[in-house]
């Protein structure tokens, strides 16, 4: 896999960004980690076991991800893997009661996010011959429901077209996308729920490490082949 050894990671300050973060320093990949908050990236920097640096932006600032990838490129070296994570959710959820502003939000974070970040590594992954998109979804991607609510479901499903659209497009040139939908994860995004999650619920959801074990099984297959989507939810029912 061309320059495979260098990851981009969005929203690496917590969750799942960190566990993932982590997962692929402890197997050697280089990590360049973005996000908006600098002290939760140097804990995350601090928790990775090979090289990695930080970068605080937002993705949403094309501008500034464009500067993070050239960051990246000339401390690091070619990216060869994005990961666009971050997200974010509101409390107003319902399609009667969210505002206008905080569908944008949301849609601006998670989705047009996902399509910042992917134009701005797209130059370095032609040039060098491929890449790998990982996009983390969720699986409020999958159906539709009110615990997620309406703009996040919306920008989750438009994260899987994303991941189709890449495949569609850039497979004969080398650059690989999957999208993973995981069911609860314990992460802070859970204390924005309009219910507060119980301690009980919390243990019988998803971990960070358990996404990042599936994100870097995605980053070890060989680019000969292509993993679309990978969908993982935990074995207890935590709503409903």
């Amino acid at each position: 896999m061309p320059n495979d050894r260098t990851a981009l990671i969005t929203g690496a300050g917590t969750g799942i960004g960190r566990g993932i973060a982590i997962a692929f320093s402890e197997a050697g990949i280089q990590v360049a980690l973005l996000g908006r908050t600098p002290a939760t990236l140097e804990e995350t920097a601090g928790l990775c076991s090979g090289r990695s640096i930080t970068l605080e932006g937002s993705v949403t600032d094309r501008e500034g991800l464009a500067q993070a990838v050239a960051q990246t490129e000339s401390e690091l070296g070619p990216i060869g893997i994005l990961v666009n994570n971050a997200g974010m959710n509101t409390r107003q959820r319902n399609l009667a009661d969210i505002p206008p502003d905080q569908w944008d939000q949301v849609i601006d974070v998670n989705l047009t996010g996902a399509y910042n970040g992917f134009k701005a590594v797209l130059p370095g992954f032609q040039k060098s011959g491929g890449g790998l998109v990982i996009n983390i979804s969720s699986m409020a991607g999958k159906g539709a429901g009110t615990v997620g609510g309406v703009a996040y479901s919306a920008s989750k499903h438009g994260m899987g077209s994303l991941t189709h659209s890449i495949n569609a497009e850039f497979r004969e040139d080398g650059i690989r996308a999957t999208c993973i939908y995981p069911g609860e994860v314990d992460t802070p995004i859970l204390d924005k729920r309009p219910v507060p999650v119980s301690d009980d619920k919390r243990a019988a959801a998803l971990q960070p490490e358990d996404i990042a074990a599936a994100a870097l099984m995605v980053a070890n297959v060989q680019d000969r082949a292509i993993v679309e989507e990978i969908t993982i939810f935990p074995r207890r029912r935590v709503t409903g």
